[in-house]
């Protein structure tokens, strides 16, 4: 895990939760390719990465590739990655952009106890035989893990009414 510093109001956990021996043991199952080489250069969220253009593949391993059938057809997928370079100690973070301190649990920050990436992206297109999906954006670093795939649905995963505190509310 790469070291970051804390900011001012920031709080860290005791230790490190990757060196629990709890921790699960997870399959990556392929990688995402990006634009986006540099931590710095990564958009924060999809609506970002949209704006910025630069598409995205997600290439899954061999063994995993007969887990993409009947994947076809369906408009976007939801990916979940593993931000492996983000520190898992910080349990309230003060992200540049915000004037106060949040709980990692009211954040998308990757630097999270565990790291899991959440990105709902256009399937532009599938070949189920080289474990390829083409993506319309991501906002991950390029060779970024991927951990599972899940078909998006319209139906039972756009909530119309949520909101959010101080935008929506």
């Amino acid at each position: 895990m790469q070291m970051f510093e804390q900011r001012k109001d920031e709080i860290g956990l005791a230790g490190d939760p990757a060196a629990n021996a709890d921790d699960a043991r997870l399959a990556y199952i392929g990688r995402i390719g990006s634009p986006w080489k540099l931590r710095e250069d990564c958009p924060k969220n999809m609506n970002a990465a949209r704006e910025r253009g630069g598409g995205a593949t997600v290439a899954i391993d061999a063994p995993y590739r007969p887990g993409l059938a009947g994947l076809a057809g369906f408009s976007h997928v939801v990916v979940l990655s593993w931000f492996e370079q983000a520190p898992r100690n910080l349990i309230v973070q003060k992200p540049r952009h915000a004037t106060d301190t949040k709980g990692v649990f009211a954040l998308r920050s990757p630097a999270r106890p565990n790291p899991v990436g959440l990105h709902v992206a256009r399937i532009v297109s599938l070949d189920i035989d080289a474990g390829v999906i083409e993506l319309d954006a991501i906002d991950a670093l390029d060779g970024t893990p991927v951990i599972d795939l899940k078909p998006y649905f319209a139906s039972v995963d756009a909530i119309p009414d949520a909101t959010r505190p101080g935008k929506d509310a």
